[in-house]
C-alpha cells in the first residue's frame, strides 16, 4: 500500500520520483559507475506487487523498456548508479573489506517504508571496484531462488528486503558448470548492514563512523535522536529487532543460510537471500548451506549467531558508544526479546490464548517429538490446526507424520488437556492457527522445478508459484499438492554460496 500522499501505481519508469540520500554521503563510503550491459535481455518474472510499493503502473512490467531499464542496460536520467564498500565478519573470521561486488544502487523511490522511501538497486549488473575475484554477475537460478523467496517472506509477514523483478540473458557464467546470467531488482528502505559499521571501526577512521551512525539515525531512528545517550539507543534498538526477526525465522523454519555480519541489516529486514531453506523434516541441526562444512549457521545455532552478530555491531560502534558497559547494556536485551518473541509466536501457532507454568515442557516435548520423528516442520503445524479436541480417531492426517505413533499419541493428548485448561472454541481456534501456520512455504524442489522450466525459457512455474506463495495461509484447494510432503528426490538437492 502507498502512503497517504503518495502516488497511487500510476507512474510510467521514467516518472519515478528517484532522489539520493545515501549518495549524499560523503565519496568514501560508495563509487559511483555505470551497470554493465547485458546482452539481449529478457523478463523472466515480475511483482506487481513490489512495483505498487514505489507507484510504478502495473502495465510498465510488459514493456520492452521495463526489462532493457532492470538488465542495466538502460539508465533512467534521474538514476545516480553506485556501489557501496563495506566489510564483515564471513563464518566467524573478519574477511575485511568487501562491498556491492555485483549490486549496484539506482536511488531510492518515495513508498510507505522506514525513511520514506524504498532503495532500488540491481543484483548482477556487472563488476565493481569490489567485485575481488567475481564476475559481477548473478546466474538465473539464485536469481528466481531470492526473487520467490523475498515475496514469499513478505506474505509471511516477516520483515524482508523486496523483490521487483527478474531479467535474465543467454550470456553465460561460470559457476560449478556455466550458467546463464540474470539481474534482480531488490527493494528495501536500505541495503546498509552491521559490516557497513565494521568498515570504519576496522579502518579505525572513526569520523566516517560516526557520520554513518547520524545518518542511519536521522533517516531510520529519528526519534533517538534526542536520547542522552543515542549510539547505545541505536545499538540496543537494532539488537532488538534482530532478536525479533530471528524469532520469526525459527517459527516459520526459514534458515538463512548465510548469516554473515555483511548480510545482516540496520533494520531488522532478511536481505540476501541466497543459500536458504525452509524446513521439512525436522532436524534442529539441519544446515541448508552446503558451504557451511562447520555448521555454524545451522537451524538451531540461528539465535546464537544473531547474538553474536550484535555483538560484532556493537565493537563497530564502541568508539561512538565510548563505554563498554553501555555496549552490554544495549545488548543484553537480546536474549528477553528474542525469547519473548519465540514465545509469542509458538503459543499462537499452538491455537494458545495464555501462557501457563507448564507451556515450556509442552513446547519442549513437541520439538522432541518432531526431532525424533522428522516430522514435517511445516505439514504438521497446519494440520495441528485441524485437531478435532474430543475427536482423537479424527487424527490420522497428523498422526501419519509420526513414526513413533505412541510418542505422538502421548504428546497430544498433553495437548488436548492444555487446550482444555482455557476453554478453547474448536471453530476460532483453527482460524487463529491457520491465519499464522502456513500451508504453503518456498520449498527447494518447488523452486528447482521453476528454474528449470525458466532455464528452458518457460516462466510460467515461477509465476503460478509466485501466485501460490502470496497467500500461503489460504487453503487453495486447486494446489493441494503444493502443499504436499516433497518428493524423494528433493532430498538430494543442495544449494551453497554459489546460490
Amino acid at each position: 500500500m502507498i502512503a497517504p500522499g503518495l502516488p497511487a501505481a500510476t507512474l510510467l519508469l521514467e516518472q519515478l520520483p528517484f532522489s539520493h540520500s545515501f549518495g549524499s554521503l560523503p565519496p568514501a563510503f560508495f563509487t559511483r559507475l555505470q551497470p554493465t550491459p547485458m546482452p539481449a535481455p529478457y523478463l523472466v518474472c515480475a511483482s506487481e506487487a513490489a512495483a505498487a510499493l514505489i507507484g510504478l503502473n502495473p502495465a510498465e512490467l510488459t514493456t520492452p523498456g521495463f526489462a532493457e531499464t532492470f538488465a542495466g542496460n538502460r539508465i533512467l536520467p534521474a538514476t545516480q548508479p553506485l556501489a557501496a564498500v563495506y566489510s564483515g565478519h564471513q563464518f566467524g573470521v573478519w574477511a575485511g573489506q568487501l562491498g556491492d561486488g555485483r549490486a549496484i544502487l539506482l536511488g531510492e523511490v518515495a513508498a510507505e517504508a522506514p525513511g520514506g522511501a524504498l532503495e532500488i538497486q540491481l543484483k548482477g549488473a556487472g563488476l565493481t571496484p569490489y567485485s575481488r575475484m567475481g564476475d559481477g554477475r548473478a546466474v538465473l537460478r539464485s536469481s528466481i531462488r531470492e526473487y520467490l523467496c523475498s515475496e514469499a517472506m513478505a506474505a509471511l509477514g516477516i520483515p524482508t528486503s523486496r523483490a521487483l523483478c527478474v531479467v535474465g540473458s543467454d550470456q553465460l557464467v561460470m559457476r560449478e558448470t556455466p550458467e546463464s546470467s540474470a539481474v534482480a531488482t531488490r527493494l528495501a528502505p536500505t541495503f546498509i548492514r552491521f559490516g557497513s559499521f565494521e568498515h570504519w571501526y576496522y579502518q579505525d577512521k572513526t569520523s566516517e563512523l560516526k557520520t554513518l551512525a547520524d545518518y542511519v539515525i536521522a533517516r531510520f531512528y529519528p526519534e533517538l535522536q534526542d536520547e542522552a545517550k543515542p549510539y547505545q539507543a541505536l545499538l540496543t534498538e537494532i539488537t532488538r529487532r534482530t532478536a525479533r526477526l530471528v524469532a520469526q525465522w525459527q517459527a516459520v523454519g526459514f534458515m538463512h543460510g548465510v548469516l554473515n555480519t555483511d548480510n545482516m541489516s540496520i533494520l531488522g529486514i532478511t536481505i540476501d537471500y541466497g543459500p536458504f531453506g525452509f524446513m521439512e523434516a525436522f532436524d534442529a541441526g539441519h544446515i541448508c548451506n552446503h558451504s557451511d562444512s562447520q555448521g555454524r549457521y545451522a537451524y538451531a545455532m540461528q539465535p546464537k549467531i544473531g547474538h553474536w552478530n550484535c555483538y560484532a555491531l556493537g565493537q563497530a560502534l564502541l568508539p561512538l558508544i565510548g563505554e563498554v558497559d553501555d555496549v552490554h547494556a544495549a545488548l543484553a536485551g537480546y536474549a528477553d526479546a528474542y525469547q519473548e518473541k519465540i514465545d509469542e509466536l509458538l503459543h499462537a501457532k499452538l491455537g494458545l490464548q495464555r501462557r501457563e507454568e507448564g507451556d515450556s515442557a509442552l513446547i519442549d516435548g513437541m520439538f522432541k517429538l518432531l526431532q525424533d520423528n522428522h516430522a514435517d516442520f511445516t505439514l504438521f503445524f497446519r494440520r495441528l490446526g485441524d485437531l478435532q479436541q474430543s475427536n482423537p480417531a479424527a487424527d490420522s492426517p497428523l498422526r501419519d507424520l509420526f513414526i513413533d505413533r505412541a510418542a505422538f499419541d502421548a504428546w497430544v493428548a498433553q495437548y488436548r488437556l492444555r487446550l482444555g485448561q482455557e476453554s478453547s472454541n474448536e471453530a476460532a481456534r483453527r482460524a487463529a492457527m491457520h491465519a499464522v501456520n502456513p500451508k504453503y512455504v518456498l520449498r527447494n524442489y518447488l523452486a528447482q522445478v521453476a528454474i528449470e522450466k525458466a532455464q528452458d525459457k518457460d516462466f510460467s512455474e515461477i509465476a503460478r508459484l509466485q501466485k501460490i506463495l502470496e497467500h500461503p495461509f489460504d487453503e487453495q484447494p486447486e494446489h493441494e499438492r503444493y502443499a504436499a510432503l516433497p518428493p524423494d528426490w528433493a532430498s538430494q538437492l543442495e544449494v551453497s554460496c554459489s546460490s
